[in-house]
């Protein structure tokens, strides 16, 4: 794979082949000429291949093969979580956020929502270990069907107590009190980030978490060698490059969260790796309510270390 082909680069396949609408989730019709113009467009000759590759009837994808394909991807793309220790990354934060809930005495239980949880390892993760104790709902939220659907099914089988819906994590009946993500961000871009973030302000909402891939010079190369000696499937080794090639810095997503999220104050964790300038796969863009500072970075002991850019 020639990483100079993604630029400039076009969205990830996996946005293109499948749409919902966020307000009635109704599943759209995707046609096939549609996507492929908007590959060629940006000359990604391999998003073409696989694109092409993809059944259609009446010039409209396949919405089976299209669900089985993306529930085969999510599923490559729990390796990564599981080999780089993620749900202890998660905890790691979410712990010590939680903690200062607990001392401002806040309604229990206290919820995190996932947004785009996808097949719901994170939150799988978490049910299992039992790493946030026994006050805490964990609910992952996603507008693909067929994921959720997996997420369901794989919590069942391992008998956890968490929960996942099709909804917007925004329009549930009540708001997160922290709202996490993991690999969404870079999705969104411009006036859609700002879009994002601004969601967050709702009355309940105490703080989030969203973690996403650290850019760096390296990121893109190093993603493409994870991707091809661990993935197998075509789509996971593509997007699983172009995540790397279009995560947003950190500069970027502070600014955005300050500007769309003011009530909120915003840090970026885990840039670097036990204080030396090796960039980490994942960084998180941290907000929390004022009222809560100050008990959070208390509870992040030497932690706090790795918490830069905090106002």
């Amino acid at each position: 794979m020639n990483l100079l082909s993604f630029q400039p680069h076009g969205r990830e396949i996996s946005d293109t082949i499948v749409s919902y609408d966020p307000d009635t989730l109704e599943r759209h019709s995707v046609l096939k000429s549609e996507v492929l113009r908007e590959f060629v467009a940006v000359g990604n000759r391999r998003a073409i291949s696989i694109v092409e590759r993809i059944p259609e009837r009446d010039d409209v994808l396949d919405p089976a093969v299209v669900d089985d394909l993306l529930v085969r991807t999510h599923c490559e793309m729990q390796r990564i979580s599981e080999e780089f220790q993620h749900g202890m990354r998660v905890a790691e934060l979410l712990k010590p956020l939680l903690q200062a809930l607990r001392d401002k005495d806040i309604e229990k239980p206290m919820r995190i929502v996932d947004i785009g949880c996808g097949t719901g390892y994170v939150l799988r993760w978490l049910a299992n270990t039992r790493a946030l104790g026994e006050d805490v709902e964990l609910i992952g939220a996603d507008l693909n069907v067929a994921l959720i659907r997996e997420a369901q099914r794989l919590a069942a089988a391992e008998k956890l107590d968490c929960k996942f819906i099709i909804a917007n994590a925004f329009r549930l009946d009540h708001a997160a009190h922290i709202y996490i993500s993991t690999g969404i961000l870079h999705h969104f871009r411009d006036a859609a980030l700002s879009e994002l973030l601004e969601q967050h302000d709702r009355p309940d909402t105490c703080a989030f978490v969203h973690f996403d891939f650290h850019p760096s010079r390296f990121a893109p190369f190093g993603s493409w060698l994870f991707h091809a000696v661990r993935m197998r499937e075509p789509l996971a080794k593509h997007d699983g490059v172009l995540s790397a090639v279009r995560a947003h810095n950190s500069r970027l997503l502070l600014e955005a969260a300050r500007s769309a999220a003011p009530d909120f104050v915003s840090a970026i964790y885990g840039t670097r790796l036990w204080g030396l300038p090796i960039p980490r796969v994942f960084h998180s863009l941290v907000g929390v309510r004022a009222k809560y500072r100050d008990r959070f970075l208390q509870n992040m002991g030497g932690r706090i270390a790795s918490l830069g850019c905090i106002e």
